[in-house]
C-alpha cells in the first residue's frame, strides 16, 4: 500500500485479495481502530505481487518487512533471535522445548522467531485435553492456559505417544488435518461449549492465523503479498 508520494506505507499478505480488499471497502470507521484509518485514508495506490504458494508469499512478505520497514507494519519488521520448536518422546512421555538452536537428541521445527512459544503453548494445551478429555480445561495445570509453560514442558502420553510423535511430525510440515482430526476425535461430544470453542480456536491458530511453514521436521533441523490489518 503506497501513499501520494509512492512511499510504501504496508505490506501484507492475503490468500483471496478480493475479500481481504472488501473488508477494508465495508469496514466501520466507528469500530476501525484510528491507526487503521489513518492508513486507509493515506493509502492512494495497491501494489500486488504474485507468488506461486503459500511458503513463497511468506517468505516475500517476511523479506519485504524487514528490508522496506513500512510504516503501519510492527510484526515482522526486525529480525529477532531465532527460536526452533524441539521435542523428544521419552518412552511414554513427550517433552516441548524452545531453544536457540538445534540440539542433539531432540527434534525440531524452525527457525520461527517468537512464534516457537505461540506454537508449544498451543500444542500443549490442544494434546493436553486431548490426552484428558474428561477433566475439562479447568484441571489444565497452572498457567498453561495462557501460555505460561515450563522451559521444558512435559506431557505424559501412555501407549499413544507414537501416534501424537507421528502426527506432530505430519503436522509441523505443514499436514494439518490428520493432526487436527485426531485432536477432535479424542474429545467427548458433550465437551462444554466455552472448552469447544477455545480447542476451535488452537486448531485455527495452527491451521490458519499462525500458518506453519514447510520445512521438515528432523532432528537438528538447522538449514533450512498476508494482506490483513496492521498489527
Amino acid at each position: 500500500m503506497r501513499d501520494a508520494l509512492d512511499v510504501i506505507l504496508y505490506v501484507g499478505k492475503a490468500k483471496n485479495l478480493r475479500k481481504r480488499l472488501g473488508s477494508y471497502r465495508v469496514a466501520n470507521p466507528d469500530r476501525m481502530p484510528r491507526r487503521h484509518l489513518r492508513l486507509l485514508r493515506a493509502v492512494v495506490r495497491i501494489e500486488l505481487e504474485e507468488c506461486g504458494d503459500e511458503p513463497s508469499a511468506l517468505a516475500r512478505e517476511s523479506e519485504l518487512l524487514r528490508l522496506l520497514r513500512p510504516r503501519f507494519n510492527r510484526a515482522g519488521t526486525w529480525s529477532g533471535p531465532p527460536r526452533f520448536l524441539s521435542w523428544r518422546c521419552d518412552e511414554q512421555e513427550l517433552r516441548l522445548a524452545v531453544s536457540g538452536a538445534p540440539e542433539a537428541d531432540w527434534q525440531s521445527h524452525g527457525p520461527l522467531g517468537g512464534g516457537a512459544f505461540v506454537l508449544r503453548a498451543t500444542l500443549a494445551r490442544l494434546l493436553w485435553v486431548a490426552l484428558h478429555p474428561q477433566l475439562g480445561f479447568a484441571a489444565l495445570p497452572m498457567g498453561w492456559f495462557h501460555g505460561m509453560l515450563e522451559s521444558e514442558t512435559a506431557i505424559q502420553c501412555g501407549p499413544m505417544a507414537d501416534t501424537i510423535v507421528g502426527t506432530l511430525e505430519k503436522l509441523l510440515t505443514g499436514e494439518t488435518e490428520e493432526f487436527c482430526g485426531w485432536i477432535r476425535a479424542q474429545l467427548p461430544a458433550d465437551l462444554h461449549p466455552f472448552e469447544k470453542a477455545s480447542v476451535d480456536a488452537d486448531l485455527e491458530l495452527l491451521t490458519g492465523a499462525f500458518p506453519l511453514p514447510r520445512a521438515k521436521a528432523s532432528v537438528n533441523l538447522g538449514d533450512g503479498a498476508r494482506l490483513c490489518p496492521p498489527d
